[in-house]
């Protein structure tokens, strides 16, 4: 796993053993960063179940403003630290470890670019895609990024809400959800 392009281009980043993680694969990464390249440079973004933390260090790479990750895992807090710190991109980031929607409901400043990335078998994607909807944590013309298996079927949400573009890659899908400018 390495950071593709901006300041940590090329850095190697530490994973997770074991199977209870699973990281984007390179193909699905550039997949999606191809689809929000514009919306990074100085940007507040939120990795919410960050895993190793890649999405997020990627776009600091590219040049967001800061990244809050949030993982509920010991081990995976560890090596987030280890991934910063090795890409020189700690200073912009702040992580915690802890429950990732008690998290999300603690936050005062909307962001304007969210990760979601729970694991699979779990209703984690839906319950934070509304969570964020509920307290209406993403900027205008923000972006929430939502990889799931392919056959999940993800919920409207209410405007300025809408769900955009889904993207596939093998069995994974990619889904973008845009909060309209209010008029």
């Amino acid at each position: 796993m390495r950071v593709i392009t901006g300041t940590a281009r090329g850095k190697r980043l530490a994973e997770l053993e074991g199977m209870e993680t699973r990281p984007t694969t390179d193909r699905v990464k550039e997949g999606l960063f191809n689809a929000i390249q514009f919306d990074i440079e100085g940007r507040r973004v939120l990795d919410l179940f960050a895993g190793t933390g890649q999405l997020g260090i990627e776009c600091l790479s590219r040049g967001a403003a800061s990244c809050l990750f949030v993982d509920q895992r010991r081990d995976a807090v560890a090596v987030i630290r280890q991934n910063l710190k090795t890409t020189g991109l700690a200073d912009l980031a702040q992580v915690v470890q802890g429950d990732s929607l008690r998290t999300l409901k603690s936050q005062r400043s909307p962001f304007h670019l969210i990760f979601l990335d729970p694991p699979y078998d779990t209703p984690l994607l839906e319950t934070a895609l509304n969570t964020i909807a509920d307290i209406d944590m993403l900027s205008e013309n923000g972006i929430i990024v939502c990889e799931s298996p392919v056959q999940r079927e993800l919920p409207e949400l209410d405007a300025p809400y809408r769900k955009d573009r889904s993207y596939r890659y093998g069995k994974i899908k990619v889904t973008l959800y845009r909060k309209e400018a209010l008029k």
